[in-house]
């Protein structure tokens, strides 16, 4: 779990950090972001205030925080994977689906070696 902490309040800016080291991420590479002010627009956002709508209420503790930006990691996952293993019926299935990804994997290899190569003769 990767996340960024984005907070008006500079007490609350460094506590969360120093609570979340390990976790600590850029905004651009996280899995959530951590707001002392409201966002509606951003899914991974995560409200932490005073009021009773917050996704977690001050006070709190090093573990409380932990534990639920685990659960918002779990649900934003838990969507996604959802998502993504939509069965539809034009999709093939066990062994093709392994062939067909084997066979563009190869393709993006061949074309950075192509690349490579024409960079290399390019230089020259």
């Amino acid at each position: 779990m990767k996340v960024a902490v984005e907070c008006k309040s500079p007490l609350m800016q460094k506590s969360l950090e120093l609570f979340l080291n390990n976790h600590l991420s850029s905004l651009k590479y996280c899995d959530i972001v951590i707001r002392d002010e409201k966002c509606l627009d951003d899914e991974r956002c995560f409200y932490v205030s005073s009021n009773k709508g917050s996704d977690l209420v001050k006070p709190f503790s090093k573990s409380q925080l932990i534990l639920a930006l685990e659960k918002r990691y779990k649900s934003i996952n838990k969507d996604i994977s959802q998502i993504e293993h939509i069965p539809d019926d034009s999709t093939p299935l066990g062994f093709e689906i392994l062939e067909k990804r084997i066979e563009s994997l190869t393709m993006e290899y061949q074309e950075s070696i192509l690349k490579a190569v024409k960079v290399f003769y390019d230089e020259k």
